[in-house]
């Protein structure tokens, strides 16, 4: 039995053990030859970050993780067991990776977005999920009448109180995040409109539709389709990689 006073010393070896037994040493090795991926490919394309874009990078790493002072940064060092070339190489790694998939892919973020454009509809809807099909079409043709509005019958049959409380507001959904048989419903309506409900594994969807969302390449969805196009870039070359990694 270990004292609660024994100093406790934890070895690169220990660390390394650890994470075999527990089952993370594919998740780390993951994680190596991607990070050894984006190394290699930005030495061949010749990308180098300047001193401006590491300063802003780390700036930006800071604001995402709430690091508002130096105290704060420090702590954070501290409780991941990082020293500050860590962080600088934390952050180095980020932006290259950011560098790299605009290097391969901001020329044609354009060109995909018009060619999966239905792909990046959105829509803002509020839904009720039921398990009987009859009282679905019950509340259906009641809410077709005017007999009840959706805030009640999101009050009575949801028992989430906050999504409740909001009425079923469920808000913008991508196309893409929709079940098939839903998405081809919803972008179908026009709004505000009501829809026959639709059966799912998941029960009987009662929903009205708020609004269709038309794409626009702004700068979040440029972002996105950026992001989507590079992951896959990479995770087909790490699919290629892997099998191939050795250990000594």
């Amino acid at each position: 039995m270990i004292s609660t006073n024994t100093n406790i010393k934890i070895s690169d070896r220990d660390l390394i053990y650890e994470a075999r037994i527990a089952g993370k040493i594919p998740e780390l090795t993951r994680g190596i030859v991607r990070r050894k991926i984006i190394r290699a490919q930005v030495a061949q394309a010749g990308i180098e970050p300047s001193l401006v874009e590491l300063q802003q990078a780390a700036d930006r790493f800071r604001l995402v993780n709430q690091l508002e002072s130096a105290e704060a940064t420090n702590r954070w060092l501290q409780e991941h067991h990082l020293s500050v070339d860590d962080f600088e190489e934390i952050v180095t790694q980020d932006l290259l990776a950011t560098k790299l998939a605009h290097h391969l892919f901001a020329n044609r973020v354009e060109q995909l977005f018009h060619q999966n454009l239905l792909d990046y509809s959105a829509a803002t809807f509020y839904e009720v999920i039921l398990e009987d099909r009859d009282l679905a079409m019950e509340l259906f043709y009641s809410l077709q009448e005017g007999d009840l509005s959706f805030a009640d019958v999101a009050q009575q049959y949801i028992s989430d109180p906050e999504f409740s409380r909001r009425g079923g507001y469920v808000g913008r959904v991508g196309r893409r995040q929709l079940r098939p048989e839903i998405s081809a419903a919803i972008f179908a309506a026009k709004p505000p409109q009501l829809i026959k409900p639709i059966i799912t594994a998941v029960g009987v969807h009662l929903i009205l539709v708020a609004e269709i969302i038309e794409p626009k390449l702004d700068e979040r969805l440029h972002y996105q389709i950026l992001t989507e196009q590079f992951e896959r870039w990479l995770s087909e070359r790490m699919t290629d990689i892997l099998p191939q990694v050795s250990f000594p």
